[in-house]
């Protein structure tokens, strides 16, 4: 289905991003009608955008009067992205000011509306603009948290524009849903975790899994779409950050508890995506493990790690929020993979158990994901073979409900 997208393009040094974006909706098929305000065009000038949307572009509400643009390009869109989105774009679109095409168009859209904020960390942090943020999201709109990097110059710090990839992602994840559930989550705060920890045996080697972090970063980039505030509990992924979370970089199972666990005081909802290494060694080398000239190997003794599900909803901090496990099971002589299923969810003492059948090696690494939802009032939802995002977004059904009951 051909979307219609706006894309709003304001006045910083990240404007130049914006096209990345844009191409990535015309080659999906969308129809895209860029609206740059004034100053978006001494960064990127409008052959440019005529040339990558197939479109003409202009900035003020007299171009092209007879056909009302102020008002028929936002009552016509199915979503405004607005990238990046500076610190006085933010103030103007707060404030319902319509001095310009964008503006109108922001005031006139009653589509799903995404702000990507760029600015430097001064700008996004003042009071001022985290009242219009706040504002903006009262109102229904979403506005992505800048990412963490290099600003302009030499200066490093949150305000920086997330990646288009990450950006395309959550608007099209959002385009896939219910208009009307969009924000379900807003203003709720999420703790993710995902990836694979590592127990390091000498400065070269570990133990470790096959666990890629692709279901835990697509139930990251689902919450951050329907407005939750996200903590991603990174364990050694690779993927790039999604847009508007805040991503916790971690290795082993201590420092994934350690993150976890202090994250959790003040969640509303965790789901431990994550793949924790069961067992480390007792003790790490601190040389290389050479090997012996015999033939022999070394012993090497392991011991327990912490059981972080158990711990984060047996001890729970707040008795109100919802945990959400994982479990990837085979199956084996003392039960299906149901079964198991089932006496881990009772054992572990979460709300929600998300239950793989990992046969074979299947899901990790790949882009689609299949499973049961198993719940601890006996319900259960069997998800169909389809992409992780909507596997995320099946998952944050169940939680949204629990919070809504």
């Amino acid at each position: 289905m051909t979307v219609r997208v706006v894309l709003g393009v304001s006045g910083g040094i990240a404007a130049y991003k914006a096209c990345e974006l844009l191409r990535r909706f015309t080659e999906s098929g969308h129809d895209v009608t860029v609206v740059p305000t004034a100053s978006a065009l001494k960064f990127i000038g409008a052959p440019t955008w005529s040339a990558l949307s197939g479109k003409p572009v202009a900035t003020d509400v007299w171009t092209d009067v007879h056909a009302v643009p102020h008002v028929h390009i936002g009552q016509q869109a199915d979503v405004v992205v607005v990238a990046p989105a500076t610190a006085d774009l933010l103030a103007r679109a707060a404030h319902g000011l319509a001095d310009d095409l964008l503006t109108n168009t922001l005031l006139t859209a009653r589509c799903p509306v995404v702000f990507a904020p760029a600015m430097h960390t001064e700008m996004w942090e003042h009071p001022a603009t985290q009242a219009n943020v706040a504002t903006l999201r009262d109102r229904g709109a979403i506005v992505i948290e800048p990412a963490v990097g290099r600003l302009t110059g030499a200066d490093t710090g949150k305000g920086r524009l997330p990646e288009p990839a990450e950006i395309y992602e959550l608007v099209r994840g959002l385009l896939d849903r219910d208009p009307d559930m969009t924000q379900d989550l807003a203003g709720r705060k999420v703790v993710v975790s995902a990836g694979g920890t590592r127990e390091y045996l000498d400065p070269v080697r570990f133990l470790g899994n096959r666990s890629s972090g692709l279901q835990g970063y697509a139930l990251a980039r689902a919450a951050a779409s329907r407005g939750a505030h996200v903590t991603l509990v990174s364990a050694n992924v690779t993927l790039p950050d999604p847009a508007g979370v805040n991503v916790v970089r971690v290795e082993t199972t201590e420092q994934l508890r350690e993150a976890v666990v202090g994250a959790t005081a003040t969640a509303d909802a965790v789901v431990m995506a994550a793949a924790p290494a069961d067992f480390r060694p007792t003790a790490v080398s601190e040389a290389k493990i050479k090997k012996a000239d015999d033939g022999s190997a070394p012993a090497i003794e392991l011991a327990q790690n912490p059981d972080i599900l158990a711990e984060i909803s047996h001890d729970r901090v707040r008795e109100d929020a919802v945990i959400v496990g994982f479990a990837a099971e085979t199956g084996d002589a003392t039960g299906s993979v149901l079964d198991l299923g089932r006496a881990k969810l009772a054992r572990k003492g979460c709300d929600l158990l998300v239950v793989n059948d990992v046969s074979g090696g299947a899901v990790f690494g790949s882009a689609d994901n299949e499973a049961v939802v198993l719940a601890a009032d006996g319900g259960a939802v069997e998800v169909p073979r389809g992409s992780k995002t909507a596997l995320a977004h099946v998952i944050w059904d169940e939680v949204a409900r629990r919070f809504a009951g």
